[in-house]
C-alpha cells in the first residue's frame, strides 16, 4: 500500500514579519532576535475612549496597529506594540507640546508610576495573539532646569510620559522593577514568547540578546 504524501505545512518563518511601528527603539530591539522583518508605521487614532481603563487602552491600540498594517499585507505576520505611562490613575501618552511634556515630567518627578506595554501578533485568518508587560518606575528628583534642557532637545515629544529611560544625559529614572525593554517600548522576552507560540523558530536564550540590544540589564524580578 502506498501512502499518500502529505503537503508540507507552511513554517511561520517563511512568512514576512512586519513591525507595525516607525520607532527606532522598537526596530533595534526586535532586530536583536535575529529574524528578518520590515517596519511599517500604523496610522490609527490613539485617543482613549471614555471610561477606558489603561490596560484596555494599551491592548486595544496594539491590536489596532497590527490590524491596520495587516490590511495592506494579509499574508504577513504583523507585530503591533503600544506603551503608556499610568500615574495616579491617569494615562500619560505622548505630549502634544513642550509645555505638556514639562508638566508630565514635573508630575512624575521623585515618585513612582506604572508602564504598560502591550504587543499583538496578527496572523492573517488565525486569531491574533497578545501579551502585556507591566513595570514600575521610580523617577529621581531632577530639577526644573534639567526638565527645560531635556524638553528643549525634542526627545520627550514622541515618548509616552515624555521621557526615555535610556536617555544618556537626562537619566530620569532612579530604579525600576519589571522589563527595561518594555519600558523602552517593546518587551523583548514577551515578543519572543509570542512568536514561539505562533511557531517561529527562535533561540532559547533571549536575555543575552536583550541585554546587548539595550546595553544593560533587561529585567529585574
Amino acid at each position: 500500500m502506498r501512502l499518500k504524501p502529505q503537503s508540507p505545512s507552511r513554517n511561520p518563518s517563511d512568512r514576512l514579519l512586519i513591525l507595525a511601528s516607525a520607532s527606532p527603539r522598537r526596530r533595534e530591539l526586535l532586530a536583536a532576535l535575529g529574524i528578518p522583518f520590515r517596519c511599517q508605521a500604523a496610522a490609527i487614532d490613539e485617543t482613549p475612549r471614555p471610561g477606558e481603563a489603561p490596560e484596555e487602552l494599551v491592548r486595544r491600540l496594539s491590536l489596532e496597529k497590527a490590524r491596520a498594517v495587516a490590511r495592506t499585507a494579509p499574508e504577513a505576520h504583523v507585530l503591533g506594540a503600544d506603551t503608556i505611562v499610568v500615574h495616579e490613575g491617569a494615562i500619560l501618552g505622548k505630549p502634544a507640546s513642550p509645555e505638556e511634556a514639562k508638566a508630565m515630567l514635573r508630575a512624575l518627578r521623585a515618585g513612582a508610576h506604572e508602564v504598560l506595554s502591550a504587543i499583538t501578533l496578527w496572523r492573517g485568518r488565525e486569531p491574533p495573539l497578545q501579551r502585556l508587560s507591566r513595570s514600575v518606575v521610580w523617577m529621581r528628583a531632577y530639577s526644573d532646569e534639567e526638565i527645560a534642557d531635556y524638553v528643549a532637545s525634542g526627545d520627550p515629544l514622541d515618548k509616552a510620559g515624555a521621557y526615555a529611560i535610556q536617555h544618556p544625559r537626562f537619566q530620569p529614572v532612579s530604579r525600576w522593577e519589571g522589563c527595561y525593554a518594555g519600558i523602552m517600548g517593546l518587551p523583548l522576552a514577551e515578543v519572543a514568547a509570542l512568536l514561539r507560540e505562533a511557531g517561529w523558530p527562535l533561540p532559547e536564550a533571549i536575555a543575552p540578546r536583550c541585554r546587548a540590544a539595550i546595553q544593560g540589564p533587561c529585567c529585574q524580578e
